[in-house]
């Protein structure tokens, strides 16, 4: 009876079920195709969307580019686009300038970036590690969103309404100043206009707050609730809005996110060219269309053409730049570049309304940009680029002429195809980083990698000896997971601090080998089997390193949640360095120990 409960106990010490080892095989294999594509890197190439033009035959492609002097790897014609991989790097800008030449839509045109891993991977869903700014080489924007022109906007809208209402109501000797961007004044001459005031702004505005001011003046101010919801309306619009210039300009890869209250950090990997880019993401350009008045009619404002002349029109726009859901430049029939506007429903509507009550008068559009000064002020530009007489009622769409050349008139259609800023932004910091820079600290990041990871693997089979191997297979394991998760995930960026991350990942991973293996040798020289001390060994060591991995898990969190770029790339990588450290140094190194040692029922056996 003895000898059956000794035999079962036995079987009990460190057992695995055969499911657990298909789930470690598994997990590990999936882990390594993962990481298979990093290794081959990825080729720099062009890609033709057929938006609205079929593209040119792959033979024409090849022939143009090669009379360039462009060698091309391979070029992937599908129903949707074209891709032409080529062999440089360094000709993908050249080969988008030759190409845009063959091509009638620029648009379509896109720099990307092509895995050059088998396709059999490919085809199954893998792609290499997205690298970041300062691995790949690029351009890093910082963009100031001034928040104070929206507020500006907002109290000119309300004294607006404020001076309606003096007229409806017949007050006289009403006036509005507008002291700050979120500040009123509004002066009136008796006690009841200053009722009427304040009732207005608290049914109406009741985000304004009203004060007394001096005599019967009322003081308005916008509040501070108010202020943070327009302020984060404003750079979450703008954010998108960056999103969709920059795909309009066909950059790939690109990271476009906030920082701080009012900035915007734009990251573009693998710019070679940023003076394009800049022109578009710092340009704050919007049209606004206007009805033709003249001197007396109603409230109006001068603003001069191209010619420097004055126009006068009405003071708020029939429509603005936000209803633009699309604009294409081309020829017009007398051979002049024009703009074609597409709106959408609501803005066709109010342009079909308008135009229908005003045929045979004129309409200006307006051109509107902004910038900063000496100083560091925003100001703002508006030109008139048109102006036409409507011949009958216009709709959803229409076009403009007066746009300059044609080249110009592109630009101002890529500008309102991406969507009108909310608010003026500026770039107020640029970094470049070329090319061979990001190849050196690739080089140099895995060299660091590459030591720090071999001198862990000869100290941990020189001081364990035969557990030290079974450490230094699963450490091998965490670094396959971990580069395989980093590039399974979306979003997931590899940058130059992000490696720092992989290298104290290595520390990290043997740490927790090292307080097992500790734990073992304890067990052994209390006069355990080995079979004992492994089972002891293991259940004693996983609180301790469950504690440890843990609470720099909460660093990792919290560095990734309020930190941005290089900060969040290095705490990714910890955080996932955790995740598959604590994966194999437990269960992968307890599964391979098990294997060998598990049964083993010898004492005072060195390890």
């Amino acid at each position: 009876m003895r000898m059956k409960k000794q035999i079962k106990q036995k079987q009990i010490f460190n057992h695995y079920s055969a499911w657990k080892y298909i789930v470690l095989v598994v997990t590990v294999l999936v882990m390594l195709l993962s990481a298979i594509p990093t290794w081959y890197g990825e080729d720099a190439a062009v890609q033709i969307s057929a938006k609205n033009s079929p593209a040119p035959s792959a033979l024409a492609i090849q022939r143009q580019l090669e009379a360039s002097g462009i060698t091309v790897k391979r070029i992937d014609q599908q129903a949707d686009k074209t891709v032409i991989v080529l062999e440089n790097d360094n000709q993908q800008t050249q080969a988008k300038t030759v190409l845009s030449n063959v091509v009638k839509d620029k648009s379509t045109l896109t720099l990307a970036l092509e895995p050059a891993a088998p396709l059999w991977l490919q085809n199954m869903g893998f792609e290499p590690i997205k690298l970041g700014l300062d691995l790949r080489g690029g351009v890093q924007f910082l963009l100031d969103v001034d928040i104070d022109q929206v507020y500006k906007a907002q109290g000119a809208s309300l004294a607006d309404e404020l001076r309606q209402l003096f007229r409806k109501d017949g007050i006289r000797g009403a006036r509005v100043e507008q002291s700050d961007a979120d500040h009123l004044i509004v002066k009136v001459n008796n006690s009841a206009a200053n009722s009427a005031v304040r009732k207005f702004v608290k049914t109406q505005y009741p985000q304004w707050q009203a004060t007394n001011g001096d005599g019967n003046s009322v003081l308005l101010a916008m509040k501070d609730a108010e202020k943070t919801e327009l302020r984060n309306l404003t750079v979450q619009q703008n954010l998108q809005t960056m999103r969709s210039r920059i795909e309009e300009l066909g950059i790939t890869e690109a990271l476009v996110q906030r920082q701080g209250e009012n900035r915007i950090r734009i990251e573009l990997p693998g710019v070679q060219d940023p003076a394009a880019a800049k022109n578009v993401i710092g340009a704050t350009a919007s049209l606004a269309f206007y009805a033709v008045k003249e001197q007396g009619t109603g409230s109006t404002m001068e603003l001069k053409n191209k010619q420097g002349q004055p126009v006068r029109v009405g003071r708020n726009p029939i429509l603005g730049g936000d209803h633009i859901v699309d604009a294409r430049a081309s020829f017009g029939e007398m051979g002049m570049a024009e703009v074609n506007i597409t709106l959408d429903s609501s803005g066709g509507k109010i342009m079909s309304d308008f135009s229908r009550d005003n045929v045979g008068k004129p309409m200006a559009t307006s051109y509107s940009e902004y910038g900063r000064d000496s100083e560091g002020k925003t100001t703002q530009t508006n030109e008139i680029i048109s102006v036409a007489t409507i011949q009958s009622q216009l709709g959803m769409r229409f076009r403009i002429t007066g746009t300059g050349s044609m080249d110009e008139a592109q630009q101002l259609a890529l500008l309102l195809r991406a969507g009108s800023l909310t608010a003026p932004v500026t770039i107020v910091e640029e970094r470049t980083i070329g090319p061979t820079l990001g190849a050196e600290n690739i080089e140099n990041g895995f060299a660091a990698l590459g030591l720090g990871l071999g001198v862990t693997l000869l100290f941990m089979a020189v001081w364990y000896r035969r557990l030290g191997w079974v450490a230094n297979v699963a450490l091998i394991a965490n670094m396959i997971m971990l580069f395989g998760l980093l590039a399974l995930i979306p979003g997931a960026v590899l940058t130059l601090p992000g490696i720092a991350g992989l290298v104290l990942t290595v520390g990290m991973a043997v740490d927790t080998n090292v307080l097992i293996f500790e734990r073992i040798k304890d067990k052994l020289k209390e006069g355990r089997s080995m079979a004992q001390a492994i089972d002891r060994g293991f259940s004693s060591a996983i609180g301790t390193i469950f504690d440890a991995n843990f609470t720099t898990m909460i660093t990792a969190v919290v560095l990734y949640a309020i930190g941005n770029g290089p900060i969040q790339g290095f705490a990714l990588t910890l955080g996932l360095g955790l995740l598959t450290s604590m994966f194999t140094g437990i269960f992968a190194s307890r599964a391979i120990i098990n294997l060998v040692w598990g049964r083993d029922s010898r004492r005072n056996i060195r390890v």
